[in-house]
């Protein structure tokens, strides 16, 4: 009873380009299935879906919101996904946990930037999807030219089995190409959303009608024998098998099916709906989930079957005021009850479940149980992060993790009392569970600490909510690179420590090489003394006085890296010698070998890959070329260019925000540190007398 109970489950993402209408889409399907009795609007800030302040007074969406409603038979979890590129990890880690995904399509400006990105990431997990072309009622939309962008972009089969009846301000509702019906919508004095009644084709249609249902057969054909022989045979083919197929033919990615509508204007609703609930799979219907073992050597498969072994994963943490820590969790195996007690394998931890919640936004039904299928909200799970796996047995497999991009800008931020920087440690831990892709650090070289996102906007909104939500008094600064130091020769340094105050005195005297290492070698200490004239024990006090000098260097008191120490010769005294004599001596000893050594500014340089259409191509590798950066290598993905470049750190923040501008949202990057290099002389002119200013000013 309960699998049955499992086919009728539609677990749903709604995913697109910013500003395409996601999250008015998901205010009508609420509306029209009964879960809400009023329709939210985003540009007035009453959206369900939208219930942070900074989307209310944005008007985007900015975390992925969940919610269950009910059409026809069928239990529908949808989670409205973020279109903004910054917040990529929101819908990442929906299409992780869904089965399928609705990508809604702007009438007007097609297939856009960020509906390529939410494809691919779409395309990554094989989530079958339906597309909706919303906003037929605007001034410009053109639903074939879309249908052509989804083949020629997207690189998928369109089938169109809704056509629209007028455009812009003319539009009046849809053509259904399988059962050969016409929706229009009619105003309703009982209801101020007007009403779609059902009708015969208008006569100016029905030949566009034919020809569509025509194309449909001719598609189905390729994927049914069934259809096929019938078509072959010219035999009449029934509603119910078109059906079938698409279904079929959409849970294997073979086929896109299309539809049209406006849902501002509440049209083509009901019929987006009936699409998702007969042409999107169930938990069922889909590939079983694939687990490994704990010692990751051995696949293993978890079908969704409610009486198997509990397998789910957390998909994101939130934490809301007054409940504490909410984990969105996706039940792909099994049964959960309220009480159980779970293992966090990823983890190694055991913990209880004290309640298990049906989310609506970010209000909450509490319920008893959570079957296999299930996309639910745990309470009273303490240590967990995003991705990690719950099961019932401590040995059971552990689930793939979901991956997520490198962060690429950072800022600091500094707290303003002693009071909030005991507050902000907390609240950046807090954000950091909430959110993969937001990371924060202390910086050792400067003490300040460093939050690091996936966009100028996405720190904005952290930084927001830091300031606001968790009431944090901060400042927060322009990001900074972390300079350090080189030497260029080698050199002979010599120091002796002597000194007698009355009794036991203070003596320590080293030679030593030093001599600058390849980049990326490190530090190294190495002892060549012969004859005993410095005994073994004073060794390690004399490398750590190496790496404490190391600590500043003589050009802007920034820490020295790829050096080699070797210790030569020197001379101890049997009463005065000590181990802190001897640090000191090798102290000194560094101080005059760096500045003799030639020292040079150093700055990290990054690994950049670089993801663009070919067209832009030409304008990233200029703006590349004027950030002081060298393409290393190039070649096609699939269609796209992917650059593999090396840049300095210091010439890549607010990068993200140019290569968008560069490239119509279209490009996407990720970068890492790989070394240190010689700071050109100009900057390095620049970055001294910066250093002088302050050093004035400290002394002043």
């Amino acid at each position: 009873m309960q699998e049955e109970a499992i086919k009728k489950v539609r677990n749903i993402g709604i995913i697109a380009h910013i500003d395409a209408g996601k999250t008015t889409t998901t205010e009508r399907i609420l509306y029209f299935t009964g879960r809400n009795y009023k329709l939210g609007e985003t540009h007035e800030g009453t959206a369900t879906m939208d219930w942070m302040v900074q989307e209310q007074e944005r008007g985007i969406t900015i975390t992925s919101a969940a919610t269950k409603c009910h059409w026809k038979d069928a239990a529908i979890n949808i989670i409205d996904t973020p279109g903004h590129v910054d917040f990529t990890a929101e819908v990442e880690r929906s299409l992780r946990v869904l089965d399928g995904a609705v990508i809604l399509l702007c009438a007007v400006g097609g297939v856009q930037p960020q509906s390529e990105t939410v494809w691919r990431q779409a395309n990554k997990y094989a989530v079958p999807r339906i597309a909706f072309v919303n906003k037929m009622d605007r001034v410009g939309a053109d639903f074939n030219r879309v249908v052509t962008q989804i083949r020629e972009r997207l690189k998928a089969l369109p089938l169109v089995i809704s056509l629209p009846i007028g455009s812009e301000d003319n539009y009046q509702g849809h053509c259904d190409v399988v059962s050969k019906t016409a929706w229009i919508w009619e105003a309703d004095p009982k209801n101020p959303v007007g009403k779609m009644v059902k009708h015969e084709i208008p006569e100016n249609m029905v030949d566009a009608v034919e020809e569509a249902h025509s194309n449909l057969i001719d598609i189905l054909a390729s994927c049914s024998d069934d259809i096929l022989e019938k078509y072959m045979a010219e035999e009449p083919i029934e509603e119910s098998l078109i059906k079938e197929t698409i279904r079929e033919a959409t849970i294997k990615n073979m086929i896109v099916p299309v539809l049209c509508g406006t849902a501002f204007k509440n049209k083509g609703i009901q019929s987006l709906l009936d699409a998702i609930v007969d042409y999107l799979p169930s938990p069922m219907d889909i590939p079983p989930s694939i687990g490994y073992t704990q010692d990751g050597m051995e696949e293993v498969e978890i079908p969704a079957d409610p009486d198997g072994k509990l397998e789910a994963m957390a998909f994101k943490i939130a934490t809301m005021p007054h409940i504490g820590k909410l984990v969105y969790t996706r039940i792909y195996s099994g049964t959960l009850d309220v009480g159980d007690t779970v293992y966090n394998v990823t983890r190694g931890q055991k913990e209880r479940v004290g309640r298990i919640v049906q989310m609506h936004a970010n209000s909450r039904t509490e319920i008893e149980t959570a079957h296999a299928g299930d996309i639910v909200a745990l309470v009273g799970i303490k240590s967990i992060g995003t991705g990690d796996t719950l099961t019932h047995e401590k040995d059971d497999p552990i689930l793939e993790k979901i991956s997520f991009p490198e962060t690429v800008i950072s800022v600091a931020i500094e707290p303003k009392t002693k009071a909030d920087r005991t507050k902000l440690s907390t609240v950046l831990h807090t954000l950091m569970d909430e959110d993969p892709t937001f990371k924060a650090s202390m910086d050792e070289e400067t003490g300040e600490t460093i939050i690091s996102g996936m966009g100028e906007l996405h720190l904005e909104i952290i930084v927001d909510r830091i300031l606001r939500e968790f009431n944090v008094q901060a400042s927060v600064g322009a990001p900074q690179v972390a300079y350090r130091e080189g030497l260029r020769k080698k050199v002979q340094t010599e120091y002796k420590h002597a000194k007698q105050t009355g009794g036991r005195g203070q003596y320590g005297h080293v030679i030593m090489d030093i001599e600058p290492m390849p980049r990326g070698t490190g530090i190294l200490f190495e002892t060549n003394v012969k004859g005993g004239t410095v005994p073994s024990t004073y060794f390690p006090a004399i490398e750590q006085g190496i790496r404490e000098a190391l600590q500043q260097g003589p050009l802007c008191k920034k820490s020295v890296t790829d050096v080699k120490v070797t210790l030569l010769d020197g001379s101890y005294h049997e009463v005065d010698s000590s181990l802190m004599a001897f640090k000191t001596a090798a102290i000194e000893a560094m101080k005059i070998g760096m500045a003799k050594a030639n020292p040079v500014l150093l700055e990290p340089i990054c690994k950049v890959e670089i993801e663009t259409p070919e067209q832009y191509l030409g304008d990233i590798i200029a703006n590349l070329n004027s950030r002081r950066g060298k393409v290393m290598n190039m070649e096609m993905r699939g269609d796209m260019r992917t650059l593999d470049c090396q840049v300095p750190l210091a010439e890549m923040f607010n990068y993200s925000t140019h290569l968008r501008s560069l490239s119509q949202g279209r490009a996407s990057f990720s970068m890492e540190v790989l070394y240190y290099v010689d700071v050109p002389p100009t900057i390095a002119d620049k970055i001294r007398k910066d250093f002088a200013l302050k050093e004035a000013a400290k002394q002043a």
